[in-house]
Parts: C-alpha cells; structure tokens; sequence
C-alpha cells in the first residue's frame, strides 16, 4: 500500500466488545475471559435486573430475577470473583449501571486497590444516564435532582483521581429502542448532556479551569438502526452538534475536547423472532453506519448476537458477532482510509436537516427548564414515535422482511433444537441468595455500620459520596444496603408511563372494527370493559406494555396501567380495586416463569381466579407450554406484531369467559 492524501496505513480499529454476565459472578468470569481470548479487547458488563436497581438477590422485589439479564454483583467478593485473573489497570471495561453507577464504581475502585492497580491507569466507562432511565429503561432509583447530583460527584472525583475514566455515557441507545426518531435521539440525549454539564458547573466542585477536562470526559452511547444511510448522518450530525455546544455553550476551546466519543451498541429492537438468521444481515449493515465515516467513528462496538430475539446468546453465538467486527476491522481496507463522505451533498443535505430538527427540539426542552424538567414531554413523546413506528410495521408501510413480507420461509437449522439459546439454572437464585447470607454473617457488622452512617451523613451534607462508597465497599456493605441508605436520604422516583394520551390511529378500519366489538361486549358486561396491564419484577423494558396499553385505549377499552416495578400482591390489588375483565403481563427480562405464577397464584387466593390472564414478551415455546399449564390463556410474542389483532383476540376472550360465567 502506498501513502496518498486519501489513503495511509491503517488506523487502529475501535475496541471490540460484547455485552456479556448472567448467572453468577464466577461463570460471567469464565465469560469474559474466554471473550478476551478470542480477542475482544474490552469488557461490557451486564448486570441482573436487581444489580441496576438497587436491591440484594433475596429481597422481596427480587424474586425470579436474579441473574437472569446479567451478573448479580452484591457486594466486593462478587466483584472480586468477576475480575479474578483479570488485571484491572489493562483492561478497559464499560460498565451498564445507571442507579447505582457510584456504587459500582467504588467496588470497581475498592478491587483495584485490592489488586495494588494504579488507579489513574483504570479505563473504563459506566453508563450513569438516569434520563433515559426514566424515559426508555426504567431502572431508576432516586428523583431527578438526586440522581444528577450523584453523577456530579462522580464527575469532579473521576476527573481527578481516575482520570483515565469517563464517568458519564449520555445513552441514547434505549431512547431509539423506545421509538425515538433520528431528531429526538439527538435531541433528546444533548439535553441530557446539557443538563449534566450544567449540574457539574452548578455544584462547585470542578474550578472553571478544570471544566474543559471533564467535558472531555463525557462520552455517548448510541444505536444504530438499520436504515443505514440517515444512521450514518445521525452520527455525523452528533459530532457536529456536540462541537458547536461544547463551544458556543461552554467556551471549550481545545477541539480535541470537544471531540464526540462515543460507543455504540447495533439495534437490537430490529432483530425479529421471525427468520432470526436475517438478523446478522441487520447486525453487519448497521456496524458499517458507525465505522464507515472516519470522522464520526464509534470509539468501541458492541454487537448484539443474531438470535437475542428469541433469548440468551450462547458463547457461540456471540463470538459470531466478535468474528463480525474482526472481518470489518482487519480484513477490509476500511481503516486506510480518510472519511469517505466528505463533500457528499447528499450527506450534508441529510446532516443538516436532521440537526436542524434536533436543535428545535433542544430549544424547546430549554425553554422547559432542561432536560430533567422536560421528562413527561419527553416520555409523551417517545411513546407517540414509538406507536407511529409500530403502526407502519402492521400496515405494511414499513418493509420488515420476514414479518411482514416474505414470510413464507425454510426451517432454520440454527434455532433448532433445545440447545439454541443460553437457559439460566433455575436453582441459581437459591445458591446467590445463600452465599449473600453468608457474606452478611462473615463480615464486622460495627464496620459496615459506621460505613453507611457515614455514607448516609455524606449525602445529606453534601459531600462528595465516592470516598464514603469505596470505604462502604471496603467494609463489605452490599448493593441493597448502599442504595438503601441514599434512599433514606434522597427518596425514591416514579417515572411517568407516557400512555395518558390516545394516540390517533388515522381512524384505520380495523381499529374501528375492534372498537365497535369493545362496545358490544361492554354492554353486555354492564360496564367498559376494563384491561389491566401490569409490569412484575424489575424489568424497566415498558415499550410493549405501553404500546398494548395506548392501543388497547384507542380501541375504546379502559385501561389501567401503572408503570414498571410492581409486586404480583400490587397488581393484584390493582385487578380487585378496577374491577379489572382481563390481567395483562409483560415480561421481556426472562423471568415470566416465575413471576406469572406467583400473579396466578395470588388472583386465585384473593377470589379473582375467574379473570383470565395473558402474557407477552420474549418467551420461548416450551415455556409457553408451561405458562398454559398455569393458566394464562393467551401468549403473544414478538412475532405477534399486529396489535390490533391482538386487541381484538382479548376482547373475544373477555367475551368467552364472560359468557362461561354466566
């Protein structure tokens, strides 16, 4: 190869990753080291769903989840066995912790103490985005003013005592996952940038000439969908944005801090159960919209594997997506060259258009008072893209192939069989919650003590809590008791559902159809017909029940819908108090087995065992067999996309069992 002004020798490729934990923390282990083998080069930890909120593996909330989207990390041992053989000052590791991102920190910090790391050698990321939390995930624990608060700390101590790390990754990822177009995801994660910025500026902590490094330390965390070319004018329109902010905002003036460094995690969203094999297709095309374009190159990649759709990846499938990014970044010549869209009119064009759009929008949150004031609209908002997006899918104006055209298909030989996606032992939960009981006794109960009073004193007075949280972790204090002293003091946040609002349909015939049949059957039943949708456990993924919930409003049926994180007893009582005709549950972290029962089994002992169930998530077809031995009676799955018809097929049911009661 010979040197030119549009080619050189390769630039080194952005770190490979995978978004790997489940089970326990010394399988995860196993993982990681066996990922880093094959030749990833940084690590991407996944944490259980009680992990993210703030609980220990045996509290009530949860039951049925522990391990099953991620490791459980309790306390130091757990951290400590995660990271064994693993030296922390040479590996880069991303961290998916939002709620209790210092906690997790600390312990990070507290094993490399242990390990006699040099902590201004750690490099890493912990993902700290709570307003996208309580627009798209749903794994929050404390109100908006808290939790920026916690951020801010991390922030000032960070850039001072591990510099090398970034405290903070704006992610927008989950906001395209719950509909947000190209506008609003620009939008929406620069307002959440802006916002902590200006709590950083706010807090005292970081001397205004210190403030050029720690904008510098802000990293992104994107998506990128499969339509590849407004993908690719998304990121380039990110790192022209963030430029102009940077600068005309805050006066940086070093344009390598003012550079946008992100990662990037490909759609997941798009990934169909139907025809899964299509999925490395998607996964290929949308890793190219955040690589091809040297100016607005992803800093890291993390692939989904091909069939997380229908459930856990195997060690197989995800080195398939590790293979992925091996070709691309070795086997191709795509690193030799310089940006292969400069003076493109047709990328300029779409560019400009989409930062356009983004900047009205971020002058609209402004003039709410910021991003953490501007939630409900940006919720409302999220929830109305997201039915629009849903609603093209059903009536064909969007193309996904496989579902919704050329559906006839050949049986696939790599979903077949049982063996096709990962299973968590279901006696894991026992033995985790075993050895967190065995932590507590071994441990000096006076050190643990006096390490949440002055954990709790810290928060209060408005200290820095990264030093009292390391020192927590040091004494052995576990995730559950962390949080559990912050929530003493800061309290706790329920994040608006978003589903207020009927979103229109366009008066479409089968919504009016299905709408005349609600207000057939509510006559004879006497009243509306009445549909309760619940979230049990932890699982903060909503866009299904929000969507079964607007939907099942524009069919003219009353819904109630209370948001995430409810206890089987809660929506139980939610049924009774409603006089609810049907119980809806979804469930996507994997944990429907468990918690459907339990919903079953108390409706029963409290007489309301007449009220049919329905489930929807990913749920596999042996374990929908199970679920209708239990007595739900309808099972909808991501290959039931056309929720029109799956309103109509719930009002037919209400009507059967009605008729059967009568």
């Amino acid at each position: 190869m010979t040197s030119t002004p549009y080619q050189h020798a390769p630039d080194p490729p952005w770190i490979f990753r995978t978004y790997a934990g489940h089970s326990t923390a010394e399988k995860s282990n196993a993982l990681y080291r066996a990922n880093l083998a094959k030749g990833q080069t940084g690590l991407s930890v996944a944490f259980d769903l009680p992990t993210q909120t703030g609980y220990d593996p045996d509290h009530i909330l949860a039951r049925g989840e522990v391990g099953k989207v991620g490791v459980p990390i309790s306390h130091l041992g757990d951290m400590r066995q995660l990271f064994s053989e693993i030296p922390l000052e040479k590996m880069n590791t991303s961290m998916t912790i939002n709620a209790p991102a210092a906690w997790l920190l600390a312990m990070y910090v507290a094993l490399a103490d242990e390990q006699g790391a040099d902590r201004k050698l750690l490099q890493g990321t912990t993902q700290n985005d709570l307003i996208k939390e309580y627009l798209s995930r749903g794994t929050y624990i404390f109100p908006p003013g808290p939790s920026l608060r916690l951020i801010g700390d991390m922030i000032a101590w960070c850039y001072l005592e591990v510099p090398k790390w970034n405290p903070m990754n704006v992610c927008s990822y989950h906001l395209q996952e719950a509909g947000a177009t190209p506008e609003q995801e620009l939008a929406f994660a620069l307002a959440t940038a802006i916002s902590v910025l200006d709590t950083v500026k706010a807090g005292g902590q970081v001397p205004d000439e210190d403030f050029e490094i720690v904008a510098s330390r802000i990293s992104f965390f994107v998506n990128a969908g499969v339509r590849f070319v407004t993908e690719l004018c998304k990121m380039r329109s990110f790192t022209k944005l963030w430029d102009q902010i940077l600068l005309e905002r805050y006066g940086v003036q070093d344009p390598k801090a003012r550079r946008f460094r992100y990662g990037v995690q490909v759609n997941s969203l798009g990934l169909t159960e139907q025809q899964p094999e299509n999925n490395v297709y998607r996964i290929l095309i949308e890793a190219l919209a955040v690589t091809l374009s040297k100016d607005a190159r992803c800093r890291a990649l993390q692939l989904p594997a091909w069939n997380e759709a229908l459930g856990l990846p195997r060690p197989f499938d995800q080195q398939w997506s590790l293979r992925l990014q091996q070709v691309l970044a070795y086997e191709t010549d795509l690193l030799e060259y310089e940006d292969l869209f400069d003076g493109s009119h047709v990328v300029e064009a779409k560019v400009a258009e989409l930062s356009k759009g983004a900047l009205a929008q971020l002058d609209l949150i402004d003039q709410m008072g910021g991003a953490a004031s501007a939630i409900d609209y940006m919720k409302s908002e999220l929830v109305t893209s997201n039915a629009k997006r849903v609603r093209a899918v059903e009536t064909g104006e969007m193309t996904v192939v496989g579902v919704n055209r050329w559906t006839d298909t050949e049986a696939s030989p790599l979903s077949a069989g049982e063996s096709a996606i990962e299973t968590v032992d279901p006696r894991l939960e026992a033995e985790v919650v075993a050895r967190i009981k065995a932590w507590r006794e071994a441990r000096d109960a006076a050190a643990v003590e006096a390490a949440l009073a002055d954990l709790k004193a810290a928060a209060r007075e408005g200290r820095n809590v990264m030093e009292p949280s390391i020192a927590a972790a040091k004494a052995g204090v576990t995730t559950g008791e962390w949080s559990g002293a912050l929530r003493e003091v800061f309290g706790e946040y329920r994040g608006p559902t978003g589903v207020a609002v009927v979103v229109s349909t366009g008066e479409a015939e089968d919504v009016e159809a299905v709408k005349r049949e609600v207000e057939r059957v509510s006559e004879m039943l006497g009243r509306t017909l009445t549909y309760l949708v619940g979230k049990p456990g932890l699982d903060g993924h909503s866009n299904g029940a929000e969507q079964i919930a607007t939907r099942a409003r524009a069919c003219g049926m009353e819904v109630v819908y209370d948001g995430i994180r409810s206890t089987p007893e809660e929506i139980v009582r939610r049924a009774k108090e409603s006089r609810a005709h049907v119980v809806g549950l979804s469930i996507l972290s994997g944990s429907h087995l468990d918690l459907v029962q339990e919903v079953i089994r108390v409706m029963r002992a409290e007489g309301l065992g007449h009220i049919p169930v329905v489930a929807g998530g990913i749920i596999p077809p042996e374990d929908a067999l199970i679920l209708k031995q239990m007595g739900v009676a309808r099972i909808y799955t991501p290959k039931d996309f056309k929720i029109t018809q799956i309103m109509g097929d719930v009002v037919k049911l209400v009507e059967a069992t009605a008729l059967t009661e009568a």
